[in-house]
């Protein structure tokens, strides 16, 4: 059973940039591919971002190409989201997870993009 912990979120203007973290604990997340999810009220949780387990490979969610960057380091158990340009449909709970969805999820970070 693993643990995650986001962190990072933040209320934004529009064209800024957030870089959100994640720690996690219970299991090597080395041998994890890793996403980022994330989610708003009564839509389904949308996948944003994915890395493979050495980073070395990378996928985006159309929406957020070329503005965000997957990273993670595997020594300190962490994956990050680098955020550029942000838009207000980018207003969302941030979670951090496993390619298979390991429960439980964490309380994600609040990311809000409004002027």
């Amino acid at each position: 059973q693993g643990q995650f912990v986001e962190s990072g979120g933040a209320l934004v203007q529009p064209g800024g940039s957030l870089r959100l973290s994640c720690v996690v604990s219970g299991f090597n997340v080395r041998y994890q591919f890793m996403n980022w999810y994330r989610q708003t009220p009564g839509k389904e949780r949308e996948l944003v971002a994915g890395i493979s387990t050495g980073g070395r490979a990378m996928d985006y969610a159309d929406s957020v190409k070329g503005r965000f960057t997957i990273s993670r380091d595997n020594a300190n158990q962490a994956i990050y989201l680098q955020m550029n340009n942000l838009r207000p449909e980018g207003t969302a709970i941030y979670y951090c997870n496993t390619l298979g969805e390991t429960e439980p999820w964490g309380q994600g970070t609040q990311v809000t993009v409004s002027s």
